[in-house]
Parts: C-alpha cells; structure tokens; sequence
C-alpha cells in the first residue's frame, strides 16, 4: 500500500533550517526559523523555568496520566493570564478550558470543535498568515478563505480593507485574528482598531477565532492581550488558543491551551465535554511536564515576578534590535524605507524582497529567510546587523 506514496517537498521552513545546518559559513545568519534567540545566538532556558522544574520534579511521585483536559491549575492560571486576573470572565462559568499540545494543538483542538457545530463554516484568516495555520485548520475539512490585511506600502494594517471585507462576510463566519505580534508581518491592530473590528464582529455576528502565540512580546503581558479581552468580554463567543513556546520558553514542552467563551455556563459546560471527546480521539491525553511547569511559575508568585522580569528583558531586546536594524538599513539603504521595522511588534517583520533578492542573499551572503523575506529579528545580534545591512545593500545594489 505504502509503495504508492509520491514523496513530498520538505516544509519551507524544516529546509530552511536543514540549509542553514548544511553552511559551513562562520557568517551565516538564521533569519528564519521562530524561536527567539539571545545575544549569544542561543533559545535559552528562562531562570524562572529552571526553578519551576526543579520544584516540580520533587514533589512529583507519579507519571500516571492526568486527564483529557489537562493539567487543571495550568488551565485555571492560563484563563487568568489571557483574560486577565481581575477580570469578572476569567472567573466566568461561561468559560471552559483545555490543555493542548502547543498552541498548534489549541488551533487544531478549536477547528475540530467548530467542524462538529458547524461543519459548513469558512474559516477567514488574514493575508498573510502563520502558514501552518493552513494546514491545521483545513485539515479537518473546514474551508479557508482570505481577508485583506497587510499593506505592504506603509508596513502596517490595511484596516479599511479589512473592514470592508468582514462586513461582506455572512452571519456565523469565523474568523481567524492575531492577538498580538502578527506573524509574519509584526503588523498589529491598535487599541481604536480594536473597539471598531468588535463592533463588526458583534454587528455581523462573526465568531473571533483567535491565536495569541506572543502574549508579553510585543508591548507587555496586558497589552497584548488587548484586542482579546475586548472581544471575550464583547461578544457572546469566542476561541483563544494560547501558546507557551515563545513567551516561556517551553518550545519543545508543547505547552498550550484552548479557552472556548460560550453564551452561557451550560454551553460552556457541552462545550467542554466535546473537547475532551475530541482530544482524547486526536491524542488521548495531553503532556504534563510543560504544563506543569507555567502552573508552577504562574501560582507562585517570586516565581512570577522573576518570569515577568525575563520576559520584559527578552521584549526590550527584541526592540532594540528592531531600532538597531532599521538605522543600519537606513545608512546603507538610503533609497530603500525600512522605518516600519521600528514601528511593528515581536519577532517577525517583512522586509519587501522579492524571491531572486532572497536567493541572491542566501547563495551570495548566507543570510538565511523564507523566500516571502519574513525574517526573525531576535536572530540578529548587535555584531552582525552591520554585516546583514551591508549585505542587503548589496542584494539591491545600493
């Protein structure tokens, strides 16, 4: 049977890394892969994480399995740290919660939920897109449609455009948003877009799907979850699948949670029950260790303030390295605008290079990104942003 299988093109971003691994260039640069990296190039293991573990593993006296919700002080410290801990609904039994693995798991656990309600639904993701969102939500067999949002121009939001088409979108439509540190563009909604994009929604009656991979990246814990908390306390539903890779730390852990808000505890109460019948047929039960870890941090408190203290440090690198990059592409670029790397948030920023550019940087300079230019910008360091700036320079012969 499996003779028949045609082999398929490795994953952009797996070849990416496999090329970049294959360089023997003591200049290359990894621009492309998602994981924040500090000023030695390397995706440390947070102090507060350390600590976690270490008191977690010593009161541990079992590896029996949890359940197929998970971790419940995890899903309880997460309801609190995406909705916020003085707020009214992350108390609320309107909402419900479910570990996953990793916020690809949350993603996928949301998509099978909306299949089983509403096996018709459109889901409506933004242009562009994490590009895994693709797979993981038309993977069940729900169909993907595109909304304006990037305006290449100005690097920013194309907000009317957007506007426009969610008011086109019929009734019950879901759609898909970034809370924070959009990938790949570092294009976000500001607090005013926000309160006018819930009105739509809760005028158009369109169900906010919405996935929050960067909370404490980009401008703090609070203001990254923004948009969110709006649209939770807003509207009558909505999905938030959350992620601790990157503001943790806990890549490999594959740490994430599902919270569903429902019009009412009752609701909230059978959707619980259909995410857990749809966990255990995906994975059964899901990994602790990562989630145990979060709880620990975010239950005890000196352990917290030393994980916020990490987190605001690894948040002003990453703008720093922004302004240090722009200025360097300014001197070197003069003809070409780079200034909208200041004003975009988290790790990922286009720089508007066509795919020969990207190449030409690839082969000639061995600075490595996806052929959209989406590059991470926590995989620069200070001694050689002279030397990606130069070389850019060079790809666009200036």
């Amino acid at each position: 049977m499996l003779e028949h299988l045609d082999r398929l093109a490795p994953d952009p971003i797996l070849g990416l890394m496999a090329a970049f691994r294959a360089d023997s260039d003591p200049r290359k640069v990894d621009l492309g892969v998602g994981v924040y990296r500090d000023e030695r190039g390397e995706t440390p293991v947070m102090q507060a994480v350390r600590d976690a573990e270490r008191a977690v593993l010593e009161r541990q006296t079992t590896k029996t399995y949890v359940a197929p919700a998970g971790n419940a002080g995890f899903n309880e410290a997460m309801r609190r740290l995406a909705l916020g801990d003085g707020s009214p609904l992350a108390r609320s039994e309107r909402v419900c919660a479910v570990q996953a693995p990793g916020g690809c798991g949350a993603l996928r656990l949301g998509a099978e939920l909306i299949r089983v309600a509403r096996p018709e639904a459109v889901v409506h993701v933004s242009n562009p897109t994490w590009a895994n969102h693709v797979p993981l939500l038309s993977g069940c067999g729900l169909k993907l449609e595109r909304y304006p949002y990037f305006d290449a121009v100005s690097g920013g939001v194309a907000f009317e455009a957007m506007l426009s088409a969610l008011e086109a979108l019929p009734p019950r439509s879901v759609v898909l948003l970034h809370a924070s540190c959009h990938n790949p563009t570092g294009a976000d909604l500001e607090e005013a877009q926000w309160r006018t994009l819930g009105a739509v929604l809760e005028r158009r009656g369109l169900l906010p799907f919405i996935d929050m991979a960067y909370q404490g990246l980009g401008r703090g814990l609070a203001e990254d979850a923004y948009g969110l908390r709006l649209l939770a306390e807003q509207l009558p539903e909505a999905l938030i699948a959350v992620s601790c890779s990157k503001n943790f730390g806990l890549y490999r852990e594959r740490v994430g949670c599902l919270l569903v808000v429902g019009q009412s505890g009752a609701a909230a109460e059978a959707t619980l029950s259909q995410l857990v019948r749809i966990a255990r047929g995906l994975y059964s039960m899901p990994p602790d260790h990562g989630a145990a870890i979060v709880a620990e941090i975010l239950s005890e408190e000196p352990l917290r303030a030393a994980w916020q203290r990490e987190l605001a440090a690894m948040r002003a690198r990453i703008v720093q390295l922004r302004t240090a990059t722009a200025a360097a592409l300014a001197a070197a670029c003069p003809r070409k605008d780079f200034s909208h790397l200041v004003r975009q948030r988290g790790m990922f920023s286009y720089l508007g290079l066509d795919k020969d550019t990207v190449r030409r940087l690839r082969e000639a300079h061995h600075l490595y990104m996806t052929d959209d230019s989406r590059i991470n910008i926590a995989g620069l360091r200070p001694e050689n942003i002279p030397y990606f700036a130069q070389a850019i320079a060079q790809a666009l012969g200036q």
